[in-house]
């Protein structure tokens, strides 16, 4: 089991430096942000760009991974995204780690986006191809029904090979297929449920159907399973005996990663950092 921890970009870079070094300190296998404009969860907080907190991040830390936890379609281009990536890539010397998602309502409502559901996928599955050729390609044309690229130019190329890991949000089927196909892990907050029983059982349909996508897919590898353990009903740093118990379950369920978040003062992922400090010192026995 591998341990990750969200810090999201609500602070200056002066007050969030410290946390994100100590991620590294306490262990953490993986650090990430969300990639938003705006988050629905805290729409009135204070907000800062992912990708330049991710590359400040890699400049006061050694050999965490960092991530987008997720970056979507809703107001990048793969080409533009690309050139991002790269950079952060080789500045944080390979350590980075690619979260891609559908995205959420109120990013596009804020562009004036008015595509619907199925329009808002159907581009996902654009993007995530068209990224992944640009990783893999030189020269890349691409003529789809959302977007263009002419003669694009790719170099210098990842640090890593044969690209950056990309970890695709996927509850539904289609999506699910599309992380067989392109993903080197996929990540999911469940399905809802007003209670944790509830929560783990739509957690367990989930990995049902991908288990069947990945047999139909023909995979080599298995897809590396990322649980968000805050997608459930009780904050998972509650206390360090909850978050005992919720790695324990997504142990049994064939989960290899589990995702937290830093504490907050008060609203959403209110708690306390001593929790956090204690489940830190529990991480090398859960491993």
């Amino acid at each position: 089991m591998r341990f990750g921890i969200t810090i999201l970009p609500e602070h200056r870079w002066s007050e969030a430096a410290p946390r994100w070094r100590a991620a590294e300190d306490h262990g953490f296998d993986h650090a990430w942000t969300y990639d938003h404009l705006v988050w629905a969860g805290l729409p009135d907080s204070p907000w800062f760009g992912a990708l330049p907190t991710l590359t400040a991040a890699a400049t006061v830390t050694s050999t965490i991974r960092l991530g987008t936890f997720v970056s979507s379609p809703n107001y990048r281009h793969p080409y533009v995204f690309l050139r991002d990536l790269l950079a952060l890539e080789d500045i944080s010397g390979g350590r980075l780690l690619c979260g891609l998602g559908t995205g959420g309502d109120l990013d596009s409502q804020i562009l004036g986006d008015d595509h619907t559901v199925k329009e808002r996928v159907d581009r996902f599955h654009e993007f995530v191809e068209v990224l992944d050729r640009l990783f893999l390609e030189d020269r890349v044309q691409h003529a789809g029904a959302h977007y263009r690229v002419v003669d694009a130019r790719t170099l210098p190329g990842p640090v890593q090979q044969p690209r950056v890991p990309f970890v695709v949000a996927a509850n539904g089927p289609r999506s699910l297929r599309l992380a067989a196909r392109f993903g080197q892990g996929w990540v999911t907050y469940g399905k809802g449920g007003d209670t944790l029983p509830e929560w783990w059982t739509g957690i367990a349909e989930l990995g049902d159907r991908l288990d069947e996508v990945e047999s139909r897919a023909g995979r080599s590898t298995p897809l590396d399973r990322y649980l968000s353990l805050d997608g459930a009903p009780r904050f998972s740093l509650e206390s360090a005996g909850l978050f005992v118990e919720l790695v324990g379950r997504a142990q049994e369920l064939g989960f290899t990663d589990v995702v937290t978040h830093w504490p907050r003062q008060d609203g959403v992922y209110a708690g306390r950092e001593s929790v956090l400090e204690e489940v830190a010192g529990l991480l090398p026995s859960l491993r």
